[in-house]
């Protein structure tokens, strides 16, 4: 024996089956063995793997809530074998890992989707755990379009599909939208195969636009036009929806050949134009607030969904030519009158004018024709100028009746704007809201006075105040009005009718053939006077038939007259 008190080969046999042993438990490291728990302390649990050693398990890798006890199997990885202490490190983790990775090597190779929970965020993606095995979702591959808040979608149990995996380097890359690609695909060939106008369903708003939004049904989209969001106006879809919000909507029209699918939301309301002409009779008033301002007017909302229009020839009795948004604001609440009603084209006709007085019948109340008031001239334009007067509104004095003795055009140089006059009131016209003012009538017409006692037929005696070639300028000796003589009028007989026989001063009889209060002249005729004697002579001293002679009749008629003016 040697110092060991051991036989040589004995020593050789026992190192060898030691080492032999500690062969085969290296051997077994890195694999899945099936134990039994033997006893549980505070941190560990002792599993019997069928080794000559027992196996301990963290009781951490169990979690807090789990309930083991001595007696249960469980699925263990081999993790190192620790000669020193005679125990072998399990890993309950690491053996669920592993039995992941197999069962999602199987998914790959068959394309089956694999259920998960989204636990962590990496860069450009997030974490995801797959029964044990950690796979990375990349940041595009979580929904079909960008998320902006993920945390409903963390912890939540869902399936994903695997792109790419590698278990020599732990890596796994998966996909959500995958998955959702595929339902949706699903989803939009039954969609599109059920799908019929007049149909009711759920949306969620994808995208707005200015003309409208597009709206998932659920893998196919729908236009909801901006003008079948509500009955009311809205100027942008923006108003009235959100991206992401869920809408319930109507199929207004389907065209299955190029799968387009016009939505609305107004249709599920009821018509608020239905019955508008009783809501709304013509002549009665109503509040309604401005919704928009536009160069021809306003609209006035009455009730959701039901505007009118204020045309601007509406808007004002006294504001001509001004742009609607000088009258009113948008937002502003504004008392309005209805004026007509067309409900098969969905238009109400309103005026903002018609709830305020009329300034026109107010002036006609408070000044009647023929009376007079200063005012002050606000503009003078080429055929009269325009006087302001109470009420906000203009009277118009015309050339023709400013001054009696000077024409419009030489009378109206006297007066610049800014002046204030004093005009009387010729007429008011309210349908046409016009107002004829005049100055020369604050006197008498002076040509009125001159031929007071003139009368057309009458035989006066005149002054040649000048001779023309076309005729003779007279002042009748009463009054101060003046006449002109034709030169055809000078006299009965064609040779006499020569304007060189008069003189300036001279004195004529002669006959009134027109008194022209317009242009203020009168019109005489020695030629009318001279047959009017004859035919009188004639008619009192016989004819020529009876043997007297012409020269006879006018000889015995001219000494009667003279004899007359003698002896009067």
């Amino acid at each position: 024996m040697t110092e060991t008190g051991m036989i040589p080969g004995a020593n050789e046999d026992f190192a060898a089956l030691l080492e032999q042993s500690f062969a085969q438990n290296a051997s077994l490291e890195g694999s899945v063995l099936t134990g039994r728990i033997v006893s549980i302390t505070n941190d560990f649990a002792l599993v019997d793997v069928g080794l000559k050693s027992e196996g301990r398990v963290p009781l951490k890798e169990f979690g807090h809530k789990a309930e083991i006890k001595i007696g249960d199997t469980i699925e263990v990885f081999v993790d190192r074998y620790e000669d020193r202490e005679g125990l072998v490190v399990l890993s309950r983790e690491k053996a669920r890992r592993e039995e992941s990775w197999n069962e999602l090597e199987k998914a790959f190779e068959g394309n089956q989707r694999v259920n998960g929970v989204i636990f962590g965020r990496v860069k450009g993606g997030f974490t995801v755990d797959l029964s044990g095995a950690v796979a990375f979702l990349p940041g595009s591959q979580v929904d079909i379009r960008p998320v902006r808040d993920i945390g409903p979608l963390m912890g939540q149990p869902q399936p994903f599909q695997i792109l790419k995996m590698d278990r020599s380097r732990g890596n796994i890359v998966v996909s959500r939208r995958a998955v959702l690609e595929e339902t949706r695909a699903e989803q939009r060939s039954e969609l599109i195969e059920n799908l019929k106008e007049g149909q009711i369903l759920d949306g969620v708003v994808k995208n707005i636009t200015d003309y409208g939004a597009f709206v998932d049904l659920g893998g196919v989209d729908g236009l909801l036009h901006v003008t079948d969001i509500a009955w009311k106006r809205i100027n942008h879809p923006a108003e009235a929806l959100t991206i992401g919000q869920t809408i319930k909507v109507q199929v207004i029209r389907f065209n299955s050949e190029t799968q387009r699918i016009s939505l609305g939301m107004k249709q599920l309301e009821a018509d608020p134009w239905a019955g508008v002409e009783n809501k709304y009779p013509v002549g009665t008033k109503f509040t309604g607030r401005v919704t928009n301002i536009t160069d021809y007017g306003a609209f006035v909302e009455l009730e959701p969904g039901v505007e009118g229009l204020v045309h601007v020839s509406e808007m004002s009795w006294t504001k001509k030519n001004i742009h609607p948004g000088k009258i009113v604001s948008t937002s502003q609440e504004v008392e309005v009158m209805v004026l007509d009603v067309d409900p098969n084209k969905r238009r109400i006709s309103l005026g903002l004018k018609q709830c305020l007085s009329n300034p026109w019948t107010d002036f006609l109340a408070n000044h009647p024709v023929g009376s007079s008031l200063e005012g002050e001239v606000k503009n003078i334009t080429e055929f009269g100028m325009f006087v302001g007067l109470p009420g906000d509104i203009d009277g118009m004095v015309h050339l023709s009746d400013i001054s009696w003795e000077m024409t419009g055009e030489e009378a109206v140089k006297s007066f610049k704007k800014g002046d204030t006059v004093t005009a009387k009131i010729l007429d008011v016209d309210v349908d046409k809201e016009r107002i004829s003012l005049g100055l020369k009538q604050l006197t008498n017409d002076p040509f009125e006075n001159a031929t007071k006692g003139l009368k057309k037929g009458a035989v006066v005696t005149c002054v040649v105040t000048q001779v023309t070639e076309g005729g003779l300028e007279v002042a009748p000796a009463e009054g101060g009005a003046t006449g002109f003589i034709r030169k055809g009028d000078l006299s009965r007989e064609r040779s006499e009718q020569r304007v060189e026989r008069f003189a300036v001063g001279e004195k004529v009889d002669a006959k009134i053939i027109q008194v022209d209060a317009k242009s203020r002249k009168l019109t005489l005729s020695i030629k009318a006077r001279e047959m009017d004697e004859e035919k009188q002579a004639m008619a009192e001293y016989g004819s020529t038939d009876s043997g007297a002679s012409l020269g006879d009749i006018l000889g015995a008629a001219l000494r009667q007259a003279q004899d007359e003016k003698a002896n009067p």
